[in-house]
């Protein structure tokens, strides 16, 4: 299975290692490193992660929790898509 990053996705994963080195600068790119490491596994075991019912397409799109960060994804035949990123204390609001 492709795995890719929604522009999005890669903005969201600068601003979260931003937002965790605000905290502890020596964790933030140790938590970035075990996150990709974490969603490229996701390819594995894509149904992992629930449906977003309220998605445009929830049957395709899809959320994870990996330790204190919440993943979007869209799953297809042969991709998986990270869409969005969020560690679970960030407001979603404005990073949507």
């Amino acid at each position: 299975m492709r795995l890719s990053y929604s522009q999005e996705a890669v903005a969201d994963l600068v601003r979260l290692r931003a937002f965790i080195a605000e905290k502890d600068p020596a964790a933030a790119a140790r938590v970035a490193s075990e996150l990709i490491a974490r969603v490229e596994n996701l390819c594995m075991f894509p149904y992992l992660g629930y449906n977003v019912a309220l998605a445009p397409q929830p049957d395709t799109v899809r959320e994870i929790i990996f330790g204190n960060t919440i993943v979007r994804y869209s799953l297809h035949a042969d991709a998986l898509v990270v869409l969005r990123l969020w560690h679970h204390k960030e407001d979603r609001e404005q990073s949507l």
